[in-house]
């Protein structure tokens, strides 16, 4: 399995590479009955590995300012469209019945030092990140910093970091207001009449220009993700810091991002430095990218719920396998295992046999020029097949062209 998804083949594809004398569907048979806890304990092996060789290199690398960084961030995958996947994950809101496809959400906890997934949740498509994002808190240490996007903001979400002695980097949710005046009112202290657009968070310092600390309060309504029990353990207030910060790069627009952090000392923390880090949130699109366009993860084959989850742990094994043999190459070359090509990794896996070590004995990986600030355009140039798209179940459209059973 995990040479079919090396090489992206299909299962006789797998079956010659594998040099094995048997039919694909022994194969399947075999494949079905395979345990999924046998996927996820190869998976945290490799992990163990990766912990080992980064004990190996220097304290400060891979750290910022002596914290481990982890990513968090949502993604989905696409599956064929068959009663079971339907019913397990559901289909994205939009596409009539018969004429989408089965969607799985995934939440995945990725390393920012190595890009290594630590762990990943599957589930319904109209899952919600902060629904499982607590579940992942327990494959973090003390005094890392978690870093994801607006939707992680949230008083729930924070006081489960600070009460693990977790820290949090965030954007601002786009429905919290923030005012950087100082001494500035909150919500309560204004009638019902002038209330709407004043920030509900407390001042409590001004620690520079767009630099405060806050008070949160913690909200009457529970959020969904979130049990009863759970909810009223949370204390009435949480002290955060609120930041916004300009970013100039040549060629571009100034932008500026506001940002929520439990980081709260300035002069161990600087405002630029957080906004830096926080820009480097966008490297977990790019483990996302490599995960489903470079290994082909976005579309899974299995037709059954336990086949489907089956493929993608061997996805998440082939991912790590590639990272690891990164980490242990950039450590002994002495080099950001960021730098390293993901695709030649992948092709070094490919084609090449490499020791139990894989470091320095295997062929050395292509060092990538460091890139940063690039902006795309979100365009495709090839143009696709002019074919109209199916708006209408597959056995209403043979009906309309009748096409029978026995003309087909």
């Amino acid at each position: 399995m995990m040479l079919q998804v090396l090489h992206g083949t299909s299962g006789r594809g797998a079956l010659r590479v594998a040099n094995l004398l048997c039919s694909v569907s022994a194969y399947g048979q075999a494949k079905k009955r395979l345990p999924l806890a046998v996927f996820q304990r190869l998976f945290f092996e490799l992990a163990c590995r990766a912990s080992v060789a980064r004990a190996g290199a220097p304290e400060a690398v891979g750290r910022w300012k002596g914290h481990r960084v982890m990513l968090m961030d949502g993604s989905w995958l696409s599956m064929p469209d068959t009663p079971p996947l339907q019913r397990v994950f559901g289909q994205p809101a939009g596409m009539k019945r018969g004429c989408g496809f089965p969607a799985m959400h995934l939440l995945g906890l990725f390393d920012q030092a190595t890009g290594m997934i630590v762990d990943l949740i599957d589930s319904r498509c109209h899952t919600h990140d902060l629904r499982h994002a607590s579940k992942l808190h327990s494959m973090l240490e003390e005094g890392d910093v978690l870093l994801g996007d607006r939707g992680f903001c949230s008083f729930a979400h924070l006081a489960l970091l600070l009460r693990g002695n977790l820290h949090g980097l965030f954007a601002l949710h786009q429905k919290q207001r923030v005012d950087f005046r100082p001494h500035r009112g909150h919500q309560k202290r204004w009638p019902k009449s002038r209330r709407q657009g004043r920030p509900t968070s407390i001042f409590v310092r001004r620690l520079g220009r767009h630099d405060q600390l806050v008070r949160y309060v913690k909200p009457k309504q529970r959020p969904a993700w979130m049990s009863r029990e759970a909810f009223a353990q949370l204390p009435a207030t949480i002290t955060v810091r609120e930041l916004r910060h300009t970013l100039n790069r040549p060629g571009f627009r100034a932008k500026q991002i506001t940002l929520v952090t439990t980081l709260l000392d300035p002069r161990q923390y600087p405002q630029g430095d957080l906004a830096e880090l926080y820009g480097s949130r966008w490297e977990v699109e790019t483990r996302l990218l490599e995960l489903k366009r470079t290994l082909g993860a976005a579309v899974l084959r299995s037709t059954s719920p336990q086949g489907v989850r089956k493929e993608l742990w061997t996805y998440l094994l082939i991912y790590n396998l590639i990272r690891l043999l990164m980490v242990r190459q950039a450590y002994d070359r002495g080099i950001d295992p960021r730098r390293l090509s993901f695709i030649d990794a992948r092709d070094l896996l490919r084609y090449h046999r490499i020791s139990g070590g894989g470091g320095s004995s295997a062929p050395p990986i292509l060092l990538n020029p460091i890139r940063g600030g690039r902006a795309e355009p979100r365009v495709i140039k090839r143009r696709k097949d002019r074919y109209r798209y199916m708006t209408r179940p597959r056995q209403q459209l043979r009906q309309e062209l009748g096409i029978t059973r026995l003309a087909a």
